[in-house]
């Protein structure tokens, strides 16, 4: 046994014996129903699976450490106190290791059964048969099978619990699930947007700090549409949001710079509002110089007043303030083969068994959107026309590794053709993303023209207000 870690007398002693023990309330919010997974840079890669079947054996509510004091100006409008988000890490995993930076515990049964205390890094694993969990360390170490959650917590403000090699605020919890074992972080929002901010927005320079403001804001509001107030009773699922581009990416302590967590504190618990309701606030990379309408994204969005598709053109320059980003403007080329691939999904996904569209002999836009991006696209086989909607041309056109189109704002550049086939095609496009709502390097172009945050905010949702909601 390792001399800075061990399983506590009461572990040992269930070891012995073998024994087992066996809505959201709150303020009224509008939201786009179709934007519940969607307000995220498109292009950020994804993490582990997360089931989305809730959770068998659901965690029983812990009790709770004391909240974090959070600084800026949330300070004294609730005591400091925050809402406790639960962030899906992953899911469906035979096992996860578990350990932490300094001094810390493993607890079970709402925290009245400490299991482990351990003292450094050396991990422990959770492992998983049926329903039921136990922890394994070196040697024969090992408590008894358990129903959970198992919940890993750091013994003083200076540790950090960690998984995959990523350290963590707040808390772990393990589960039990029908596809294995699913890991959870349970923190602060504000702390929890310390790991989402500089991942969104890609940024940690001083001289971006309003667009890091105007980040940490809209995401905060997305966060408290799915995170409640009351931490009493625990999700369905086991979990408010993903730690990917289902959500918001989130990268735990690892991801946090000096500058982003200046920014996420000076703005501690502003949000958005529109008519003294908290809003969803969608976002994307971005938006190649003219936002996109909700509609003009996804199939079943409502469009909103706060979110029109208007201009984003730096009057000094005359230039999308978002020409700075990496991909203002891209290339993508599909030979004929992966043009027959666009096709197979698209028919895949419609119910076709076996489908076989043969050669392509054209491609064609037949219909742009209020923002110019491609609504429909027309592809003519062999055997008939495929339409493609734009909230499915995307995902259909994918490159050599997977990754998806970076956006519909494109026209088709270049056709290759032999004996009457179209053999290959190039799109030209600009933009990275939805292009809904606040486009991020045109707040990042905004920010070192000089504008502070509320001006960025003003232009992406026009007519809301930054406030408070707790």
């Amino acid at each position: 046994m390792n001399p800075s870690t061990h399983l506590t007398d009461a572990a040992q002693w269930l070891q012995r014996s073998g024994t087992r023990r066996k809505r959201l309330v709150g303020y009224s919010v509008l939201t786009l129903a179709s934007i519940v997974t969607g307000a995220v840079v498109a292009c950020a890669p994804l993490a582990p699976n997360v089931p989305t079947t809730p959770a068998q054996g659901a965690a029983s509510t812990s009790a709770a450490p004391s909240r974090p004091t959070v600084r800026g100006e949330r300070a004294g409008v609730l005591g400091g106190r925050d809402r406790m988000a639960r962030i899906a890490l992953a899911g469906g995993l035979p096992s996860a290791k578990v350990s932490a930076t300094g001094a810390w515990e493993i607890h079970e049964l709402g925290g009245r059964t400490t299991l482990v205390r351990g003292e450094g890094r050396e991990p422990w694993q959770v492992e998983r048969k049926g329903g039921l969990l136990r922890i394994t360390g070196a040697g024969n170490d090992r408590t008894p099978w358990r129903e959970g959650p198992f919940v890993a917590r750091p013994s003083n403000s200076a540790t950090y619990v960690q998984y995959a090699g990523k350290r963590y605020r707040g808390e772990l919890w393990f589960t039990a699930t029908d596809t294995g074992v699913m890991v959870v972080n349970r923190l602060p929002v504000e702390d929890y947007l310390r790991g989402v901010v500089p991942l969104e927005l890609g940024t940690r320079a001083e001289v971006d700090r309003s667009a890091l403001e105007a980040q940490a804001i809209a995401a905060r509001s997305y966060s408290y549409i799915r995170v409640p107030r009351d931490d009493a009773a625990p999700p369905r699922k086991g979990w408010h949001m993903r730690a990917t581009v289902s959500n918001q990416v989130y990268g735990g302590v690892e991801a946090e710079a000096p500058v982003v967590n200046s920014a996420i504190d000076a703005t501690a618990g502003l949000v958005l509002q529109f008519g003294g309701l908290l809003v969803d606030a969608p976002y994307s990379a971005s938006c190649g110089g003219r936002s996109a309408l909700p509609s003009e994204a996804w199939s079943d969005a409502q469009d909103q007043p706060y979110l029109p598709s208007h201009d984003d053109t730096n009057p000094s320059t005359g230039r999308p303030f978002c020409e700075i980003a990496p991909r203002a403007g891209w290339t993508a080329s599909f030979d004929e083969s992966a043009l027959t691939d666009v096709v197979m999904r698209h028919l895949k996904a419609a119910g076709a068994r076996s489908p076989s569209p043969g050669a392509i002999a054209a491609l064609k836009v037949n219909d742009r959107s209020a923002s110019g991006r491609v609504r429909s696209l027309q592809v003519s086989t062999e055997r008939g026309d495929v339409t493609l909607q734009a909230n499915e041309i995307r995902a259909l056109f994918r490159d050599a590794r997977g990754a998806i189109l970076s956006s519909t704002y494109f026209s088709v550049d270049r056709e290759s053709r032999e004996r009457g086939h179209l053999t290959g095609v190039t799109l030209r496009g600009t933009g990275n993303g939805h292009g809904v709502g606040m486009c991020q390097w045109g707040a990042i172009g905004r920010a070192r023209a000089g504008q502070d945050y509320r001006t960025i905010l003003r232009h992406y949702y026009p007519g809301t207000v930054v406030g408070f909601v707790d």
